[in-house]
């Protein structure tokens, strides 16, 4: 089994329940939720949208690879109503789910980039992934997600 440690995010809807129910998605499709941070409110990043985000981090065990990971989830954003990935252009949605990190696994294919490329630059992303995940060591930067995210958390 692996851990898994994602990041959810939604600004439009009902944000809170978006993010719970892909949580709980998550733990009936994909696997035992090891930790879940508390839900944090953020601007946007990357574009302009009058609605606050709502974004939480998750870790989770799993029998799935990553790659069957991340159809599990693009099957729960799309039926929670999601129509499609940003594809360099970020716009409002009711659920983004991604994968930031399998594992110590390092894998770039057309589908997926494990480690995330870009969650070290998002606090969005580090803030609460750093509450639930503080020790875990990021496989390429090989520093702790605390001292990624600039924080001590014990």
């Amino acid at each position: 089994m692996a851990t898994a440690y994602l990041s959810l995010g939604a600004n439009i809807g009902n944000k809170r329940r978006n993010l719970i129910t892909a949580a709980a998605l998550l733990a009936e499709r994909v696997g035992d939720i090891l930790a879940l941070s508390d839900i944090y409110e953020t601007e946007p990043w990357g574009f302009e949208s009058e609605n606050t985000f709502l974004n939480a981090a998750l870790a989770l065990r799993s029998l799935l690879s990553p790659l069957e990971l991340l159809d599990a989830t693009r099957l729960i954003e799309i039926e929670m109503g999601r129509v499609e990935k940003s594809n360099g252009t970020y716009q409002d949605r009711i659920i983004d789910i991604d994968i930031l990190m399998y594992d110590d696994i390092v894998m770039q294919t057309l589908q997926l980039t494990i480690p995330h490329p870009l969650m070290h630059k998002r606090s969005f992303v580090m803030e609460p992934l750093a509450e639930i995940a503080p020790d875990v060591v990021h496989p390429v930067f090989h520093k702790t997600i605390a001292e990624l995210a600039g924080f001590k958390y014990k």
